[in-house]
């Protein structure tokens, strides 16, 4: 969530009906599960003109989520006619989500409606939290962290120096301030909740009755579990899996160390833009990927 931009895929959707059929596919099934909660409908929200009313609709979570799903369901169906099949799948926080769909966890309608009631019952929670990206390290942040439990929480480690803390705003903006005191680089994140934090709590039964509603299987391709950072067992078709998702710390730093380790030489990102691919580094042996986006603003989409 942050990577969303007004009229992604809709150049692609005019001139490839193989993403055409997905993205209509996918649409259509979130919209059986967002009709009754949106104003606006999902694709109008999407492809309206930057800097209008509508287009604004896009970064709140009620449609961001949905509508990133939905991008990154049709651009995985449209790689896989071009012949590119992934070995290995990895996704950030929502994006997790994305990756076991294409892996067959679930299938597309019940991924739509877990995505919807995500997006839907996150955006219904109190505004009021923050969330402050340091360039520091886990183990510098844990204990500070730890003292303010209730309130705070790490909510990603997107690298060995790319830490993001959330909760309630004014201990995270405090925290974050006795940071930059130090000298450490500090960023608050633009977003309307503060999520991977206690403030998520009020959201989770009602999304564990939604969790518990679907059918799971296991993945046919590998995926990286971002609540672990290791690959994900047999508990990635589970509904505990994806309740405990919502809360638990992004580990998307160790993913990208485990798909180094099973020697993933190309990351290709799925999504509007090259968010992601920012934090794939070289392996422990200096060896540099190779990293493609599949979008990225202001160019071409089919190019």
């Amino acid at each position: 969530q942050g990577a969303q931009t007004p009229g992604m895929g809709h150049e692609l959707y005019e001139q490839w009906p193989v993403f055409r059929d997905a993205l209509d596919a996918a649409l259509a099934a979130l919209s059986r599960h967002l009709q009754p909660h949106l104003q606006r409908p999902l694709r109008a929200v999407m492809w309206a003109p930057a800097g209008t009313d509508e287009a604004r609709l896009l970064d709140q979570t009620a449609y961001t989520q949905p509508a990133l799903f939905a991008l990154g369901w049709a651009l995985a169906a449209l790689w896989r006619s071009l012949g590119v099949t992934p070995d290995l799948l990895i996704g950030h926080s929502l994006g997790e989500l994305t990756a076991a769909c294409a892996a067959g966890v679930f299938s597309l309608e019940d991924a739509a409606r877990l995505v919807a009631a995500r997006g839907r019952l996150m955006q219904a929670l109190p505004a009021g939290g923050a969330m402050v990206a340091l360039a520091t390290s886990e183990s510098e942040l844990a204990q500070a962290v730890q003292a303010e439990a209730d309130a705070v929480a790490i909510a990603a480690v997107n690298g060995p120096g790319a830490v993001v803390i959330a909760g309630e705003a004014s201990k995270v903006l405090a925290l974050a301030a006795r940071y930059a005191a130090r000298g450490v680089a500090t960023r608050q994140l633009a977003v309307s909740h503060a999520f991977h934090s206690p403030l998520m709590e009020p959201m989770m039964a009602e999304f564990r009755a939604v969790a518990e509603s679907l059918s799971y299987r296991p993945p046919t391709v590998p995926v990286v579990s971002g609540v672990s950072g290791g690959l994900a067992g047999r508990e990635l078709a589970t509904a505990d899996y994806w309740v405990a998702h919502v809360r638990a710390t992004v580990r998307f730093g160790d993913g990208v160390k485990t798909l180094h380790e099973a020697a993933a030489g190309t990351f290709l990102e799925l999504g509007p833009r090259a968010t992601l691919l920012a934090l794939v580094g070289p392996t422990a042996s200096g060896q540099e990927p190779v990293r493609l986006a599949s979008l990225r603003p202001g160019r071409s989409e089919t190019a």
